[in-house]
């Protein structure tokens, strides 16, 4: 491989690292990616140059995704159809619980996030358009898992369970355990397994060949979510997961003969 093409895949890398952890540090993408600081500092000004990162202060120490990525995304998944027939129905889940609905697809190891519909409430559990997190980590990545074969799962998200908080889930065969109760009771939930202030609660959806690469889910500051209500708002994200897959084409299969 030629060194512009190591260069460019290097660039990549940091732009896709930057997207998961934003925002981002030098030291902290260099340690990520094991890749020296001065490598990572050239494709940090590169992608800054072609506009698709910004610093997230006045000083160039932290970096952000901008909307251009956003814009070209959109314009590459498969999945924006889901967008249409989930938005209204988000706007129903926003009011029923006043606090934020976000909908997020399956995008290789991560769940990208593609729609939201914010909560009233100035204090808030802030995701920006087009991040991605972890599958292990997140109410919208267990609830895409929940329901795919134990080698697909392992196939997806990797040997290894990375440690975000002190909550998150780390074990497979602990993992495997979670993913069976999502199974169980229809949704996922999430305590600060991947950001300390918040929890969550996520449905799948199901498209029309019964798949689950996308999933609809209600956060908030893990104040406002105690467990009580996370099984309410548990309920209300699974009643509006299914009338999305419905609209999908999605026809639940008859229960078995018993």
């Amino acid at each position: 491989m030629s060194e512009g093409m190591r260069a460019v895949l290097g660039t990549f890398r940091v732009l896709e690292e930057v997207a998961f952890t934003q925002p981002a540090g030098v030291g902290e993408l260099a340690r990520r990616l094991r890749m020296p600081k001065t490598t990572v500092q050239r494709a940090l000004r590169t992608l800054w140059t072609a506009g698709w990162i910004c610093p997230s202060g006045a000083e160039t120490t932290s970096w952000v995704l901008t909307t251009r990525a956003l814009h070209i995304g959109q314009r590459a998944l498969p999945d924006l159809g889901v967008r249409d027939a989930a938005l209204p129905i988000m706007r129903e889940l926003r009011a029923e619980t006043g606090e934020t609905a976000h909908l997020m697809v399956l995008e290789g190891d991560h769940a990208v996030l593609i729609e939201k519909v914010e909560t009233e409430h100035p204090i808030r559990a802030v995701i920006t358009l087009g991040s991605a997190v972890p599958l292990h980590g997140s109410s919208n990545g267990k609830a895409m898992l929940a329901h795919r074969p134990v080698d697909e799962v392992r196939a997806i998200v990797g040997d290894r369970l990375d440690r975000h908080t002190d909550r998150t889930i780390v074990d497979w065969d602990e993992f495997l355990a979670e993913l069976s109760r999502v199974r169980e009771r229809g949704y996922a939930t999430n305590v600060g397994e991947w950001r300390t202030d918040i929890a969550a609660v996520a449905s799948p959806i199901f498209d029309h060949e019964g798949d689950t690469r996308a999933s609809l889910s209600v956060s908030a500051p893990g104040s406002r979510m105690p467990a009580e209500l996370r099984g309410r708002y548990g309920a209300l994200v699974v009643a509006a997961a299914q009338r999305v897959s419905t609209m999908l084409g999605y026809r639940r299969p008859p229960p078995p003969d018993h």
